[in-house]
């Protein structure tokens, strides 16, 4: 496995996610403010394999979804960490909507879920992105997804 571009470490920094919620632990490769790829090792003692479903573990397609928001808003995040590294904190991002977000194929414990996003365009403060996960030659999922922006209350 090659050297990652942030490691888990260098992700807590940026992104408000913590275990058991946390469900990127790489990026591999960023172009800022475009597109990212990002990696989740699916370990096969983690809690949701235990009754997602006993005797045959899949990861929940939420969660599949959920890896690809994190990797969504981190592209935004470390897009702008490298832009300005003094910059105080990550913008608060929320998953807002997934739009054709198609399941192809079961993610299993011991795969390496591989997050690709790519920002498709933004409106005030909304981000679409185009988003796939694979594991090995399998497409698991693909479609589109929208992040908020938001502001802390005054």
């Amino acid at each position: 496995m090659e050297e990652p571009l942030f490691a888990r470490e260098e992700l807590l920094r940026v992104l408000p996610h913590r275990p058991p919620f946390l469900f990127v632990d790489r990026v591999i490769e960023l172009q800022p403010h475009k597109f990212i790829v990002a990696e989740r090792d699916l370990r096969p003692e983690e809690p949701q394999f235990a009754g997602h479903f006993p005797g045959r573990p899949v990861m929940p397609g939420v969660l599949v979804a959920e890896a690809l928001a994190q990797a969504s808003g981190l592209l935004l995040a470390l897009s702008d960490k490298l832009k300005a590294p003094q910059a105080s904190g990550p913008p608060k991002m929320f998953y807002l909507a997934a739009t054709n977000l198609k399941f192809t194929h079961p993610a299993l414990p011991g795969d390496t879920l591989v997050l690709r996003a790519a920002r498709e365009g933004v409106f005030s403060r909304l981000f679409r992105f185009s988003v796939e996960a694979t594991a090995g030659p399998n497409l698991v999922a693909t479609g589109s997804l929208t992040l908020a922006s938001v502001s802390e209350p005054a």
